[in-house]
């Protein structure tokens, strides 16, 4: 599988408008440079993952402007694309937020033919009882997706904190986890930290895609990195600006970790129940 993430630089003074049709128009060229079967996006690079004020005024139902802009260049570049997160507000019988529905950052996938494969909705909001941690509902549902040759596990940002929740993916089927992250400069250290910790104690590729730029004032950490299974970082964007940076991940390789160092089957606590 080839795969391309898109660290998607984000300013204040852009509209979500005017960023949705950047990001749709680099959709397409990525698509055709690189020839990748899946793209990734960042988290909520609609708003900035920082600009808590946007989220009421610019979430969208599921099948909003995002999704149908999304999913039209899926569908036109004839790849499976991770389109980041969003802000979705729920219907008023699916949250508990008053009369307009519940907020929730959810991912979204879709594949080459621009159907929705999949939706998440992140676990572990940030912000410790201030920003996103009190605006947003939480999801409670992992999620995987069967994308070409590959399961993707889906996760969010500051989920990566939480390993129960990749070996919850694990035992799910994942073999690429991938992470869209609106992640601070200042733990920048964090992020390349817990990329590598989840592949290798998981055995799996990590795709974490990041934002640059700012959010309402708080610098981004950029540094998308790629991670296989041995926990070695195949590609690394910079700390600032614009990048793409493009991978061929050998799905085989997970098999071959996992045989060759059978750490997996040594687990004693929170062991799944085997699938019939």
């Amino acid at each position: 599988m080839r795969a391309s993430l898109l660290q998607i630089a984000v300013e204040d003074d852009e509209s979500v408008k005017s960023r949705r049709l950047r990001v749709s128009s680099l959709v397409r060229e990525v698509a055709e440079r690189e020839g990748p079967d899946l793209i990734v996006l960042p988290e909520l690079w609609t708003t900035g993952a920082f600009g808590y004020e946007a989220f009421a005024t610019e979430a969208e139902p599921l099948q909003g402007p995002t999704y149908e802009a999304m999913a039209e260049a899926a569908r036109d570049a004839g790849v499976w694309l991770h389109a980041g997160s969003i802000p979705e507000r729920a219907p008023s019988d699916g949250g508990s937020a008053g009369a307009d529905g519940a907020l929730y950052n959810t991912s979204l996938v879709f594949s080459p033919a621009g159907e929705l494969a999949g939706a998440y909705r992140k676990i572990h909001r940030f912000g410790f009882d201030k920003g996103e941690a009190v605006l947003m509902g939480a999801g409670h549902e992992l999620v995987t997706v069967r994308a070409s040759e590959a399961v993707l596990g889906l996760a969010t940002c500051y989920d990566l904190r939480f390993p129960e929740l990749f070996r919850g993916l694990v035992d799910a089927g994942a073999e690429v986890f991938v992470v869209p992250a609106g992640w601070p400069a200042r733990r920048r250290a964090h992020w390349s930290l817990f990329a590598r910790a989840r592949a290798v104690e998981d055995q799996v590729f990590v795709l974490a895609c990041g934002t640059a730029g700012a959010h309402a004032g708080v610098e981004q950490a950029g540094a998308s990195v790629v991670v296989d299974p041995w926990g070695e970082v195949l590609a690394e964007a910079g700390p600032s600006g614009a990048e793409v940076l493009t991978v061929d991940l050998d799905l085989a390789k997970v098999a071959e970790v996992r045989e060759q160092f059978p750490a997996l089957k040594d687990r004693r606590l929170g062991v799944a129940e085997p699938r019939l």
